[in-house]
């Protein structure tokens, strides 16, 4: 029962804090999740001793659902967030960054670790595969607030939304590969791999949550258009229809997480106006409430002592991923991709690929499927790489950017 007002304590402190905090933290060098984080190993094992999350019992199965609850709610924001048509507008550079980008930032992220690290080729691919996605809440500090609505363009801001929401979901055959090569026999792996990881749990996910979005939306018009909802109801709808989906999505054995941003992409096309504001406020509410403990959760189980023994070929290995698994990627790429095709935003969406909570899904998944910690152990220290690296400099960033423009 102590453990559990701690965790009360902490949860509703660190929200309330980010809250009434969020203007001069939204323009300094700290992000929300690097605050979070902080928090959680002042209290955790390696420092306060106030709580410990192996006394819990499996504390990576804790993580794992912990994050994929987050996600959910975090990719339903960002499709709310959204215009309404801008990834259907924009497909072409969509389907370049996840159909060419993403694949490239998986093999370079695999091969580099193989390189610094020595690991086998299926565990470096496990480990690229669950670091290669954007992650949406470290990105939301480039994306959102004050700071990026006066100095980043809004389409730049909108392309890294959707495809942070986007490449969240479709990591999932990637990560799913070399978990099958290594716990199956091959050929039924690649089968399996292609029948059942593609076409049913990517693309089954992709049509379940589209229709389960769409009707959602239908019938909240049909609701409001016949006055059957008030004010309250109303703002719980859309945490309501994640919660849907995550659970459906599951239980139907699919790619839930890209379930839910299908669903919420489907579900921005029928609703407008007072209702995407209202939703917009209570989706908003909602992220920061869910994510900000998970990150607290990851400090509190940050493995220190295993990523020491790495030494300094984990200190290359994160220096690296940082460097080339992202920007050299996007500047190939970025002529093709129009609301990036300026040379200094390009630059500034190459760098701002944070490594975030759904590495972390992805690394405690691929860990337990396969035996092998070194996957959690590599991946973890990528995320709190990224956690530091891209919370402190989101906001000067996005400032230099501006300058920069102002004097061209």
């Amino acid at each position: 029962m102590k453990d559990i007002n701690i965790i009360l304590a902490v949860a509703g402190g660190l929200v309330l804090l980010l809250g009434l905090l969020s203007r001069p933290i939204d323009r300094s060098w700290l992000s929300p999740p690097l605050i979070a984080f902080c928090l959680g190993v002042v209290i955790g094992p390696h420092a306060l001793g106030l709580l410990d999350p192996d006394v819990w019992g499996n504390s990576h199965h804790l993580l794992e659902e912990a994050a994929r609850l987050t996600l959910g709610i975090s990719l339903m924001g960002i499709a709310l967030r959204l215009p309404a048509r801008f990834p259907l507008v924009h497909w072409r550079s969509l389907l370049i960054l996840l159909g060419i980008g993403m694949p490239i930032m998986f093999l370079i992220s695999a091969l580099l670790t193989q390189w610094t690290l020595g690991v086998p080729l299926l565990i470096a691919l496990s480990i690229g595969a669950s670091i290669c996605p954007t992650d949406p809440v470290i990105a939301s500090s480039i994306v959102t607030g004050g700071v990026a609505n006066d100095n980043l363009p809004a389409g730049f801001r909108h392309l890294l939304s959707v495809e942070s929401g986007a490449n969240d979901g479709l990591a999932y055959p990637f990560v799913f590969l070399p978990i099958l090569i290594l716990t199956t026999p091959t050929d039924t792996a690649w089968l399996e791999w292609f029948f059942q990881v593609w076409l049913w749990e990517v693309g089954g996910s992709v049509v379940i949550g589209a229709v389960m979005g769409w009707c959602c939306g239908e019938l909240l018009k049909w609701s409001e258009h016949k006055g059957l909802f008030d004010q309250p109801s109303f703002l719980a709808i859309t945490l309501a229809l994640t919660l849907l989906v995550l659970g459906v999505g599951k239980l139907l054995g699919t790619d839930s997480i890209l379930a839910v941003f299908a669903a919420g992409i489907a579900y921005d096309q029928r609703v407008i106006g007072k209702e995407r504001s209202e939703e917009d406020n209570v989706q908003e509410m909602a992220n920061l409430f869910f994510t900000m403990p998970v990150f607290a959760l990851f400090g509190l189980m940050a493995p220190w002592g295993d990523w020491l023994t790495l030494g300094w070929s984990g200190l290359l290995l994160v220096v690296l991923i940082l460097l080339l698994r992202r920007l050299p990627v996007i500047l190939m790429l970025h002529r093709w991709l129009p609301p990036v095709r300026e040379r200094n935003i390009a630059l500034v969406m190459g760098w701002f690929g944070p490594i975030g909570i759904s590495a972390l899904f992805y690394g405690v998944l691929a860990s337990s499927r396969t035996g092998d910690d070194s996957i959690w152990i590599v991946v973890s220290l990528c995320v709190f790489a990224s956690v530091v690296a891209h919370g402190i400099t989101a906001a000067p960033f996005a400032r230099l950017y501006a300058r920069n423009q102002d004097r061209c």
